[in-house]
């Protein structure tokens, strides 16, 4: 690529279908060995606007180039895909730019000046030309320029080495060229004029000055340094000395002492010194100082480093590199030069104008700046050429105000904060700035309030981080207040801040303020995109998929718009989730003003916003539970409206439905609540039994819980009776799994209540059913089945047979209660058929678990354990740890009846301890009874005290009078 671009592997041309294909390996070569971003590859490909389907094409391209590739025997690992881009993989002897880099990098460790000029020439060898002379790309030539501008500074370093070895002969010519090519470079006419002398040819030296001369003060209005016009002197006077090579420069040294300075004292110009002040109190951000360290040391060889710190609006970007810049200073011995860009500010600053000021400070003034862009550009990179300079440019709004200020010289860094990601800087390293942790935020806040004051209000404090969201400049502000209010507590500005309609108001003292930093980062951006933050505030403290933005925007392009509002920095890419979901967050401050900007649009928008993203939400728990297996709860659907999004995005996410229920547990509750609150009873209510089967299989009774009673009491506040009826149903089961039996039977009756004033033949019939079950444990066995034949009635009336499925497994159960083991039979049999003719593994399972105690019944217990063996391995496959539990509670009881302890106890325990984590005290206080009675048996007495008394506290806690009578222990004689 150091000339036109060519590939070859292994002798055979690499055929580069069309301009695209070329760029788009001219990217990858210039940052070689790196991951290139998306972004970046678009924006090679087009220098205006990109398409729609600029991302397709890229890969189209990148998928020909690999071909291509292939086809010459290259391996399929030479381009990666990583995420968020692509990589390329070549070692130093593959690619002339690497080549290159790595000849420059072993003369620089040479100690010879001799074996330094030849490491120099094999890096100059590596050249064919101008550097991707053949790519027409705007943001590639950039790249072009800055390999040409280090081409040249490894030519003159060679040949003043070379020069300093006494070859004045034979760099002459070279020297003539150079100049010719770089007119306005003194130290190129320098040596040349020094050679020419040295060569015999005095005049010839005193035209490139007087040339010099001309050039300099016709076009740029300035005369050459005082260092060349003391040489033009000596060479006037014919000073012996200059024709004497002055000592070589050992290669710690990158510049060496120019032979034109050997009689003379050289005129040192002052280093530039424009760092701000650094911030006394700076705390933390050890992981971002140390790359920040890493990049900028002297030792590492690499070209000359980019990092740009970029983070949301107060996050501490510019205190980190100011502080990062001082602590690197030593290893820029010619200054710092500090250019503040307003990147955010109604009128960001001209990037012509900062290379002014540049100049400026590096002693160019008046009419010697050129009046134009480029000639500023590249007049600032000759004067940083020979200098050890860091860059420090703060506030950056885009990269076209950045590019220009990027010196070309290895010798120098540059550091730059913006609250976007400039994906289009060649080479930059992006480091991305969080708030504060909890830790260093409370250091933070208290050594600006004092230990002592903070001390006295401990709690008061961490509430005071806590509304601030341990974001640094809310933390300074209120830190401000404070200190200039030493009579308040800390108490008051809780109490202050505390409410989220006042908290923006609060944060503000003199020129600092959260909601104008915010408001900086908004002004940037597109009008959609502000609507777009204004409405994602609306959805509430969670973090998000990315997939909400479709429904919540109503369109299929809403990523586009979450990327703007993301390297804007406003939307915070927080993390991929375990279904590799990438999840998007708003810090709490900056929801706040999205809210407030929200208030300004009408209000029927919001509330479409708000049910097109709680409809999606409601299609994809649906979809989930239909992959799940069969739930006792699965009701039908009531009228609230569902969205379905696109295809490829339901299959990945269901691809793992207990995966995608687990990662979005939290967010399917704030559903729940973002309906009640918005009034949306229906989806409120519908949202909540969604999840059910999904709780019911995981166990998670408090999320369950929750999500019902915020429902029920907005389907109340409505008059919404089948919502009502529903939750209550909901309410119902769950008491009945955590042996609240008088609390389910007052929630099921209601529900029955409310099924048939609403006409809902299914709903009264699973309460009717659940009322059966709360008969059964409590023994009132006539009355269960009763309750139970009702329902079966109900449901093949219905035509459910889901249902019938279910209710002709608990009518088998309560024949088997009752003595009527042949109808039992028949029973668990036409359960068991109809099971499966439905395809539901899960309810086999269930139906084999509960046929098994008639086999031992009957005295088969080889039969129930093959059953039992069965259903525990469905069970385990689905991950259902609470039926699971009831089949080793089964196990158990069939090893009891046939006396062998060594085996029913190990079953027993593992069930009890199910029970235990999923809060079934009823069934653990049974499994423990079960094995204290085997210990007795095994006449281990101490084991079965010890197992007897943990079942009678457990009967105790749910006050089971008759079991705790029935386990206590004989009386004494």
């Amino acid at each position: 690529m150091l000339g036109p671009l060519h590939a070859r592997i292994t002798g055979r041309e690499v055929r580069l279908d069309g301009p695209r294909q070329a760029k788009m390996l001219a990217a990858l070569l210039v940052d070689a060995n790196n991951v290139v971003a998306m972004d970046r590859l678009v924006a090679v490909m087009w220098d205006e606007k990109a398409p729609a389907t600029a991302v397709r094409q890229v890969q189209d391209a990148l998928s020909g180039l690999r071909r291509n590739l292939a086809a010459c025997g290259a391996p399929g690992s030479l381009i990666s895909t990583r995420r968020g881009g692509y990589q390329i993989h070549l070692a130093p002897d593959q690619l002339d730019l690497l080549e290159f880099d790595h000849e420059r990098y072993l003369a620089e460790r040479h100690k010879a000046p001799f074996e330094t000029a030849v490491a120099l020439r094999r890096a100059l060898a590596c050249w064919r030309g101008n550097a991707l002379v053949d790519i027409s790309s705007k943001v590639l030539e950039f790249d072009a320029a800055r390999l040409n501008e280090k081409r040249t500074a490894t030519h003159k370093l060679c040949l003043s080495i070379e020069l300093d070895l006494g070859r004045h002969r034979e760099v002459m010519e070279e020297l003539t060229a150079l100049l010719r090519d770089h007119p306005y470079d003194e130290h190129v006419a320098e040596h040349l004029m020094v050679a020419l002398y040295r060569c015999q040819r005095q005049g010839k030296a005193l035209q490139v000055y007087e040339r010099l001369r001309q050039t300099l003060a016709g076009e740029l209005g300035v005369d050459p340094t005082p260092q060349i016009q003391a040489l033009h002197r000596r060479i006037l006077v014919a000073d012996p000395a200059l024709a004497v090579s002055a000592p070589a420069s050992g290669p710690s040294d990158t510049r060496p002492e120019s032979p034109g300075a050997a009689a003379t004292e050289p005129v040192m110009a002052m280093p530039v010194r424009q760092l701000p002040l650094d911030v006394p109190d700076f705390v933390g951000r050890a992981d971002a100082l140390a790359e920040v360290a890493r990049l900028l040391d002297a030792s590492t060889p690499r070209r000359a480093p980019v990092a740009v710190i970029v983070g949301g609006p107060g996050v501490g970007k510019s205190c980190l590199v100011t502080h990062a810049a001082r602590l690197a200073s030593a290893a820029f011995p010619d200054g710092q030069l500090y250019l503040n860009l307003a990147g955010t500010s109604d009128e960001p600053r001209d990037p012509a104008l900062m290379l002014a000021e540049a100049l400026r400070a590096l002693s160019i003034a008046g009419s010697a700046i050129p009046n134009g862009l480029s000639e500023r550009a590249a007049l600032y990179r000759s004067l940083l050429a020979d200098r050890r300079m860091l860059v420090v440019l703060d506030d950056a709004g885009h990269a076209d105000q950045v590019l220009p200020l990027l010196p070309g010289a290895d010798g120098c860094a540059v550091l730059i904060t913006s609250r976007t990601l400039l994906t289009q800087l060649p080479g930059a390293r992006h480091i991305d700035l969080d708030v504060l942790s909890p830790a260093e935020a409370r250091e933070l806040f208290t050594g600006i309030v004092g230990r002592r004051r903070v001390e006295r209000e401990p709690a008061e404090a961490d509430a005071i981080l806590d509304c601030c969201g341990n974001l640094p400049l809310a933390i300074r502000i209120a830190s401000a207040k404070l200190t200039g209010r030493p009579a308040w507590s800390l108490r008051v500005l809780r109490e202050r801040i505390e409410d989220e309609s006042r908290r923006l108001a609060e944060l503000r003292i003199g020129d600092l303020s959260v909601r104008a930093s915010v408001e900086l980062s908004l002004r940037l951006l597109p009008a959609d995109a502000v609507r777009a933050l204004s409405l994602l505030g609306l959805l509430g403290a969670y973090t998000l998929p990315g997939w909400v933005f479709g429904p919540l925007l109503d369109r299929s392009d809403a990523e586009e718009v979450l990327d703007t509002l993301v390297d804007a920095s406003l939307v915070r890419l927080t993390a991929t989730d375990a279904i590799g979901q990438p999840r998007y967050r708003l810090h709490d401050l900056i929801r706040t003003c999205a809210v407030e900007i929200a208030a300004q649009l009408p209000a029927a928008d919001k509330r479409d916003a708000i049910v097109r993203v709680l409809s999606a939400w409601l299609d994809l728990a649906g979809r989930g539970t239909d992959r799940l297996p069969a739930g006792l709860l699965v009701g039908e659907p009531g009228s609230a409206p569902r969205r379905s999004l696109p295809d490829a995005v339901v299959d990945r996410l269901m691809a793992d439905p207990v995966g995608w229920f687990d990662v979005e547990r939290d967010t399917l509750l704030g559903a729940v609540k973002l309906a009640v609150d918005w009034g949306l009873d229906e989806l409120a209510w519908e949202l909540a039994a969604g999840t059910v089967t999904y709780y019911d299989h995981r166990c998670l009774y408090q999320d369950w819980e929750h999500g019902h009673r915020l429902a029920l009491d907005a389907a109340k506040a409505a008059g919404n009776v089948r919502g009502a009826s529903v939750m209550l149903r909901g309410l119902g089961q769950l008491h009945i799994y955590q042996d609240e039996f008088d609390q389910a039977t007052r929630a099921l009756e209601s529900s029955v209540g409310l099924c048939r004033d609403g006409g809902d033949k299914r709903g009264e019939a699973l309460s009717v059913a659940m009322l059966g079950t709360v008969s059964r444990v409590q023994g009132r066995y006539a009355e269960s089945a009763d309750r139970v034949e009702r329902a079966l009635a109900i449901a093949v009336e219905e035509g459910d047979r889901h249902l019938e499925a279910q209710l002709s497994c608990s009518m088998a159960v309560m024949r088997l209660m009752q003595g009527e083991l042949d109808e039992a039979e028949s029973w668990f049999g036409e359960a068991l058929r109809q099971a499966r003719a439905l395809d539901d593994g899960h309810r086999v399972a269930v139906v084999l678990r509960r046929f098994s105690r008639l086999h031992d019944r009957r005295g088969d217990p080889d039969e129930a354990l093959r059953c039992l063996r069965q259903a525990l391995a469905t069970f385990e496959e689905l991950a259902d740890e609470r039926c699971a539990a009831y089949t080793l509670l089964e196990v158990g009881r069939v090893h009891a009846g046939q006396h062998d302890r060594d085996r029913a106890s190990p079953a027993l325990e593992r069930a009890a301890d199910l029970f235990h984590r999923h809060g079934d005290r009823q069934d653990e206080a049974a499994c423990w009874q079960l094995i204290g009675d085997l210990d007795a048996a095994a006449g281990v007495h101490d084991l079965a005290r010890q197992h007897r008394g943990r079942a009678r506290r457990l009967w105790q806690t749910i006050g089971d009078i008759h079991q705790t009578k029935a386990a206590a222990p004989p009386s004494s004689p």
